[in-house]
């Protein structure tokens, strides 16, 4: 389950993936499988070689990417989120969720 984003945040990320941008979507999150886990990032592109590349370079295996709908993704999560985010610049949405 998600938390902490609106609609707006969510149709901004699906059309920024639609166009073939990377988008990084932020929120809290509740999964039985990750019980020390209480946000994920996912990470979203509809241009998979764009996708994959992106992982790569990161040095995530791009084997994760879930083909889902029209919004292919790669969850982070844990140490390689808080890692992936500081690279990106992504500030405010470590401090908007706490992520430590």
């Amino acid at each position: 389950m998600a938390f902490g984003i609106d609609r707006s945040q969510l149709n901004d990320w699906k059309q920024q993936v639609s166009n073939g941008q990377i988008a990084f979507l932020t929120h809290y999150w509740i999964d039985n499988r990750f019980p020390n886990m209480r946000t994920v990032t996912k990470v979203g592109c509809a241009d998979i070689e764009k996708l994959q590349k992106w992982c790569k370079d990161h040095q995530l295996n791009p084997r994760y990417i879930h083909f889902r709908d029209r919004y292919p993704h790669f969850d982070l999560f844990g140490v390689e989120q808080l890692r992936i985010l500081r690279e990106e610049g992504l500030q405010d949405h470590i401090d908007r969720f706490r992520i430590r």
